[in-house]
């Protein structure tokens, strides 16, 4: 699986009508199912008036992804199914999309709602921007002085992140690495060390 996906990189809004009713799309980002929810929560509050806000999620990225979604009082899988179905097709991992409508009076039909709801999230995404979001691990090196200068170079040159160094009978090293770099640096690593030193993952 790449190291990369892509999420949000901030929220987006639009609005559409259909036959006078508001449909209000707002997506954004959602590391968690929490924040996801906290971001359905904001917008009842923004919105309190409304007649219903519908939702759906993707939490995680990849073979590891959580969904949820909600017709939040509309006709069972006229609304929160085909959001979901957007978001799903959409390539976005950490995403949630709230739609907010106003009821005009008049009913849209089951097939108008499943239109109405999956074009405004459509609408929403395609304006939403985006961003690569970088898989990491948390590894550790132990490691000999004399190596200590030319170990925390390649480690520089491998975008890694030193967040800790604790100097003993030997050095050791925490550091945050993408995991699309863990296997090469290993490799340089124990050439380097003629085996001595390796990438060790806590836990």
């Amino acid at each position: 699986m790449s190291a990369l996906s892509l999420v949000p990189a901030g929220e987006a809004r639009i609005e559409l009508r259909c036959k006078n009713s508001r449909f209000i799309g707002t997506a954004g980002p959602a590391p968690s199912v929490a924040e996801a929810r906290g971001l359905v929560a904001r917008l009842r509050g923004e919105f309190p008036d409304a007649s219903h806000q519908v939702y759906a999620f993707a939490v995680g990225a990849g073979a590891s992804v959580t969904h949820g979604m909600s017709d939040d009082g509309e006709p069972s899988g006229t609304a929160g199914r085909p959001v979901l179905a957007v978001v799903q097709g959409s390539g976005l991992g950490d995403v949630v999309v709230v739609i907010t409508r106003y009821f005009g009076g008049t009913r849209l039909g089951t097939g108008g709602l499943v239109k109405a709801y999956g074009s405004t999230a459509k609408a929403v995404l395609e304006v939403l921007p985006r961003v690569e979001k970088v898989a990491v691990a948390a590894v550790r090196l132990v490691l000999p002085y004399e190596l200590h200068a030319r170990v925390r170079l390649l480690i520089g040159e491998a975008e890694g992140e030193i967040e800790k160094e604790e100097f003993g009978a030997q050095i050791t090293l925490s550091l945050q690495l993408r995991r699309d770099r863990t296997e090469a640096l290993d490799r340089v690593l124990q050439e380097l060390s003629a085996g001595r030193v390796r990438l060790k993952y806590p836990g």
